[in-house]
């Protein structure tokens, strides 16, 4: 079994204080690569050197939308984005996107935000890792019109509607679930996301938030995906090595860095 963990929050605690247990208990479940996703440019540093610090995890570099309002408007994002995106160890660019839900950062702030990683990871050629939450209409219009239906990337944790998936794949994206699949009222959720195909599905903690069942209320962390990956598994009427197996290729061909880096 290969199983992967394409979205972690490696910095965030209680991991940050037990990387080491961290990784120890995820490889005993089966889980080989971590990809750490940034959420703020000054946690640059912190990710880029967790990628360097073990040579199974990888880091991802930008800005969530609920941290936009914070980027310095002296800062030209898109240059700061572009500078990272040589570093061995960095292989894609957000977590970023737009959230309208809890609107921390004011709309236009955070359209900004999205647009420069847009701009970069086409100029770079790097996948994007969006963050989308009551704000579907405008993530896909920024992803036809500045990503020129171009742009490479995953929709993350999602939560979605129909059209949000299908306008995804439509446009090459993947789609990554979470633990909210194992929830018992995610039934809507299981729905939508059944009609995925299989080659276009990775899987993800959004550790430490969001425990799968039966972790649910406490701190996610790694190990935890293979719960995810079950259910998924179940949902797509495939065995769970396949789901594994295919899960584990997507994200390898989506962020082919990785691919490379592991060759």
């Amino acid at each position: 079994m290969f199983l992967i963990d394409s979205h972690c929050h490696l910095d965030y605690a209680p991991m940050d204080s037990d990387i080491k247990g961290t990784l120890k208990r995820a490889q005993d479940k089966g889980i080989d690569l971590f990809l750490t996703i940034c959420t703020d440019v000054q946690k640059i540093p912190v990710v880029t050197s967790l990628a360097e610090s073990d040579e199974r995890i990888f880091a991802s570099v930008g800005v969530h939308p609920h941290e936009a309002e914070k980027v310095d408007k002296n800062l030209d994002l898109y240059k700061l984005l572009m500078e990272t995106a040589g570093h061995p160890r960095v292989v894609g660019f957000g977590e970023t996107g737009l959230d309208y839900y809890y609107a921390h950062s004011p709309k236009d702030e955070q359209k900004k935000a999205f647009e420069a990683h847009i701009m970069a990871a086409l100029a770079a050629d790097l996948p994007l890792i969006v963050h989308t939450r009551e704000a579907e209409e405008d993530t896909i219009e920024l992803l036809k019109t500045v990503g020129q239906g171009r742009v490479r990337g995953l929709i993350h944790c999602f939560t979605g509607s129909e059209r949000l998936r299908d306008q995804a794949l439509d446009l090459g994206f993947y789609i990554s679930i979470s633990g909210i699949i194992t929830f018992q009222k995610a039934a809507s959720l299981r729905d939508v996301v059944k009609d995925i195909p299989l080659n276009r599905l990775l899987v993800e903690t959004d550790a430490p938030f969001l425990a799968p069942e039966p972790y649910r209320g406490k701190p996610n962390e790694p190990a935890y995906v293979v719960e995810t990956a079950k259910k998924l598994a179940e949902l797509k009427t495939v065995g769970f090595n396949q789901l594994c197996e295919q899960t584990s290729q997507n994200f390898l061909t989506l962020f082919s860095k990785v691919k490379l880096s592991c060759a």
